[in-house]
């Protein structure tokens, strides 16, 4: 069994989507101790990235991080989080969408369709 991933990050503060953010994809390794790289990608002009592991995600624990800090760093925004992580739990074969919602000192996610 494996599904799929996407994710959609929207500057809550401008109303807008956050282009040109790092996200990385790792899933929890056997040991249940460490993390595995298996995704990565830039968030697009309107915010997404649409084909995150390229070899889908298996059954498991999952973790998107997101490069928040370095997103407004750029945009000359002071921030609290350098970095969003998400984890979540694959149980089904379906696509997975990991939206996130950001603002300099709060964010918001929830399991998409």
């Amino acid at each position: 069994m494996t599904s799929s991933l996407s994710t959609h990050v929207l500057d809550a503060v401008r109303g807008a989507p956050a282009p040109g953010i790092a996200v990385e994809v790792h899933t929890r390794t056997a040991s249940g101790n460490d993390w595995e790289t298996i995704g990565s990608g830039v968030t697009d002009d309107d915010g997404r990235v649409t084909a995150l592991v390229p070899n889908g995600l298996a059954p498991g624990e999952h973790r998107i991080v997101f490069a928040t800090g370095a997103f407004f760093e750029r945009a000359g925004v002071r921030a609290f989080y350098p970095e969003v992580a998400i984890t979540f739990v694959v149980d089904e074969e379906r696509h997975y969408h990991v939206p996130l919602l950001l603002s300099p000192f709060a964010f918001s996610t929830y399991r998409g369709s």
